[in-house]
């Protein structure tokens, strides 16, 4: 079926929720993504963060296929092949630097998205604190539920994780919004410090992103995750890591909160780059007797951790460990990145490219105001497209590159779509695009 068809059915069909840029893919190979005409496009988005490995892996695709060709999908009700190995591969991996006497197993629930996972989350430690409070000989009424988010964090779009996410323009629409969260500005100890001597014995976690994505990039410090830990520790409240966008290697370790050691969170979310959702919880949970994780429908999804699903993941955790792809991330593909940006920042003056997060190949793209005036900000993706450069907000005035973790066949071609558009923005005309 062609692109005008494609698009005519889904004008008339399929609900205008999303706004689809004017292109279909068909093909995908790495970083490269092709349309419908056999155009290239380098692809800065990944797929919003999810394939992490690049477009079509073969050795993913093998697995995947073999696997579709076997079983696709039964219940949770029953067991099935490789469930239990991802769920082993992820506490191993948690493990690896902690002497083996001292292991203790990391236990996962799997997901079908992030804000499903992110949904877990807060269900399980209000059940926490609940069931805490019964086997302390405490009325259940008398549990903590409160749960402490940071201000531009982002959780989710279902009710609950709408509620969680601390910006009010994309909680507006859809209020009222279920109660018990309350935010607190990241990266200031004294108001977390202020907000837990007011309402401590209110609070059941705190909630956060080690590495902020929607409202910016924003990296929570070492000496505010000390404080949340503390704090949560000193008032019998759980910890939780939003690792949805910011886990699976994009920094330099598996997962963000790892750069902070000693702190470590109770548990945590992933979803995306890890090609299943989920949250992880440490031995704590174990507490109390009878918790989410060992009562049947506590926690429930259909399609959670479905066959093929354990497959794909299983084969990205292999390829992660097998190949060292942080080592590669922290070493040479983070570094060069950085330096390749910094290289451009010379050369257009105007434009701030250096990461927030130097370590890693997690970039940030911050173009001052005198690159976004007439019609560009509004034409950004237009300029993406003329240039080969897949990604909607590479030129936003403050933006996130979702690259894959393992670019090393097109780590040289990324610094050039990106002065590519830097050329665009400057007043040059290419492609048949000028910017005001």
């Amino acid at each position: 079926m062609s692109y005008t068809e494609q698009v005519a059915l889904e004008d008339v069909y399929v609900m205008h929720t999303f706004g689809r840029k004017p292109v279909e893919f068909v093909e995908g190979d790495g970083m490269t993504l092709v349309d419908n005409e056999g155009k290239k496009y380098l692809d800065f988005l990944s797929g919003i963060g999810v394939v992490s490995l690049g477009h079509c892996h073969p050795a993913v695709v093998k697995a995947v296929a073999d696997q579709a060709a076997k079983l696709i999908h039964v219940s949770n009700y029953y067991y099935i092949e490789h469930r239990g190995e991802v769920a082993r591969l992820l506490s191993d991996m948690l493990n690896a630097e902690i002497p083996e006497a001292e292991r203790t197993p990391w236990k996962s629930f799997f997901a079908n998205s992030g804000a499903e996972a992110n949904e877990c989350a807060i269900k399980l430690v209000r059940l926490f604190a609940r069931q805490r409070a019964e086997q302390a000989g405490r009325p259940a009424e008398s549990a903590p539920r409160v749960i402490v988010t940071l201000e531009g964090s982002f959780h989710g779009r279902t009710l609950s994780t709408l509620a969680a996410t601390a910006q009010p323009a994309k909680q507006e629409a859809f209020q009222p919004l279920p109660g018990g969260f309350v935010s607190t500005p990241i990266n200031d100890v004294a108001a977390l410090e202020q907000l837990f001597a007011e309402r401590g014995d209110e609070i059941c976690a705190v909630m956060l992103e080690c590495i902020q994505g929607e409202s910016g990039v924003h990296p929570c410090t070492a000496e505010f995750l000390q404080a949340a830990r503390r704090l949560t520790a000193e008032r019998g409240a759980l910890l939780v890591c939003d690792e949805v966008q910011c886990g699976m290697g994009i920094t330099g370790k598996m997962w963000a909160w790892e750069h902070h050691a000693p702190v470590k969170p109770d548990l945590f979310s992933f979803g995306k780059k890890a090609q299943i959702c989920g949250v992880i919880a440490g031995p704590r949970i174990d507490e109390v007797e009878n918790n989410c994780f060992k009562v049947s429908s506590r926690l429930n999804s259909t399609w959670g951790g479905t066959v093929v699903d354990m497959v794909r993941s299983q084969r990205y955790l292999e390829i992660y460990r097998d190949e060292k792809i942080l080592d590669y991330v922290s070493n040479v593909a983070g570094p060069a990145l950085y330096n390749g940006l910094k290289e451009l920042e010379a050369e257009f003056p105007n434009a701030v490219l250096a990461s927030v997060v130097k370590r890693s190949g997690l970039v940030v793209t911050k173009v001052v105001e005198s690159y976004m005036s007439g019609s560009l900000p509004k034409d950004s993706f237009s300029i993406g497209l003329a240039e080969g450069c897949m990604d909607i907000s590479t030129w936003t005035r403050e933006a996130k590159m979702n690259i894959p973790v393992d670019v090393r066949e097109d780590i040289d071609e990324i610094a050039e779509k990106i002065k590519d558009g830097l050329i665009v923005i400057n007043g040059q005309s290419y492609g048949g695009i000028t910017a005001d």
